[in-house]
């Protein structure tokens, strides 16, 4: 395989990066509820920091394919594989951004934000969205409730392309005998 094929060394990293911090950030999710009570706020604000880090990163991920053509697919592709390889990317990038978006929303609307300031980290202090942050009550309650719901709705979205997007590159891999993963590996 020429190196033509391949994607650049910094898409490589930024892929995998935003990879590992999603999967960082579903496998917290999903376990949260199975930790002792001291330790669930401290994982909360964990998932949050680890969220606004892949929202920067996919930002950088979208500047860097913006300016960086990335390898055509495989002639050999199907018209179909093609649509729904260019299709999950997408959608890719759309959960990946409104997944943090929504969480964020939602974070700036709970109760307990005036007490419990969001720090990146534990270290770097952030911001929520003042105009939520301003609202009474009972209209932070409502956003908060209704972005976290979104924000629950789009997970279920983001398990699904990512299994459609490992499934086509393993059976790329496997079953059609194309170098579909070293593309993404350097």
């Amino acid at each position: 395989m020429s190196q033509v094929d391949k994607y650049t060394r910094t898409a490589v990293i930024l892929h995998w990066l935003i990879a590992f911090l999603v999967g960082l950030n579903i496998l917290l999710a999903l376990t949260v509820d199975y930790f002792p009570d001291a330790l669930v706020r401290p994982i909360i604000d964990f998932h949050k920091s680890v969220g606004i880090t892949v929202l920067g990163l996919v930002f950088l991920r979208i500047l860097w394919r913006l300016t960086h053509q990335p390898p055509p697919l495989p002639a050999t592709y199907k018209p179909w594989e093609a649509w729904l390889a260019n299709s999950a990317h997408y959608g890719l990038y759309a959960l990946i951004i409104a997944m943090p978006l929504t969480g964020w929303i939602s974070d700036s609307g709970w109760k307990g934000a005036p007490t419990h300031p969001m720090m990146l980290f534990w270290i770097i202090p952030w911001f929520r969205f003042g105009f939520i942050t301003s609202m009474d009550a009972a209209n932070q309650k409502y956003i908060h409730d209704l972005f976290g719901n979104f924000h629950t709705l789009l997970s279920y979205a983001l398990y699904g392309v990512i299994g459609l997007h490992t499934l086509g590159a393993l059976k790329h891999q496997f079953i059609d005998r194309q170098p579909a993963i070293q593309r993404m590996w350097k």
